[in-house]
């Protein structure tokens, strides 16, 4: 029997660039803050790893009270769904827990495996199966790619105090890495999903909502996720925000899914489905 398929190729050049201007950012800060001698540094980086630790436990421990475990009892067609969806990606040990909520969203987090993927309830009323295997998808993308320890580490070490302008300045360099996280992470929806025209629509459904059901409400919503990047207000968002602009993430999409590379790995994950 031939091994899987594992690759991290769709990982975008940009973001390891801003991942290590990010951290050479937190160290230089680190080394030239008062309130850092080379001593506390490593204090203060420590503090940051066992705190993002001790939250994601936290955090762990406040899903397991309020979601339910995505089991082949609980859920069986969810389950099927997202042993398809490993087992295209091969990202490692995932454990799925599904959260009752009326937003559209999904997340993930952990620093040790498994590693957690959080789906909220909504979902399943607007999105079909293919639509969810991207969402899903994008999520394995961040766990495969270490997005999920990184961001707890980095979230705390942007947190080191400094002045006024080296806090601003390493913020704004993680919510920029955070961006360029979200570009790879839908590069591993789509090569789970298989279909860009369903990895799009599943973006405009985060807007349309239930409205997304008809085709007239996807058309509404699209038209309002393409003017996003008119206007110097919806620019300046994206740059405070963690995520890029939905117009500009379907783009990236469009622009993948029309390379040879996209082709080549597609061809090569489909050999894990077989």
């Amino acid at each position: 029997m031939p091994s899987s398929f594992r690759t991290t190729a769709y990982r975008t050049s940009d973001e390891l660039f801003i991942l290590g201007l990010t951290l050479v950012l937190v160290f230089a800060v680190i080394a030239i803050s008062a309130v850092a001698t080379l001593c506390a540094s490593f204090v203060l980086v420590a503090l940051a790893v066992f705190l993002a630790y001790s939250s994601s436990q936290a955090h762990h421990r406040i899903l397991m009270e309020r979601a339910y475990p995505v089991t082949d009892s609980s859920a069986p067609e969810l389950a099927a769904l997202v042993r398809q969806c490993v087992q295209r990606l091969q990202p490692g040990v995932v454990q799925v827990f599904v959260t009752p909520s009326n937003q559209l969203n999904a997340y993930t987090f952990g620093l040790s495996d498994p590693r957690v993927v959080v789906l909220y309830s909504a979902l399943f009323d607007v999105m079909d199966a293919d639509e969810l295997h991207f969402v899903f998808g994008h999520e394995l993308g961040h766990v495969q790619l270490g997005h999920t320890r990184l961001n707890s580490l980095l979230g705390g070490m942007a947190g080191i105090p400094s002045s006024s302008a080296a806090s601003a300045l390493l913020i704004m360099a993680f919510l920029s890495w955070n961006r360029a996280c979200e570009y790879s992470a839908d590069r591993a929806g789509l090569l789970v999903c298989g279909k860009p025209e369903k990895a799009i629509t599943a973006l405009v459904k985060l807007v349309a909502g239930p409205k997304g059901l008809t085709r007239h409400g996807l058309e509404l919503a699209y038209q309002q996720i393409d003017a996003e990047d008119d206007t110097w207000i919806g620019n300046l968002n994206e740059a405070l925000a963690s995520h890029p602009l939905l117009i500009r993430r379907i783009n990236q999409i469009r622009r993948y899914a029309a390379t040879q590379e996209y082709k080549n790995l597609q061809a090569m994950i489909n050999q894990n489905s077989a």
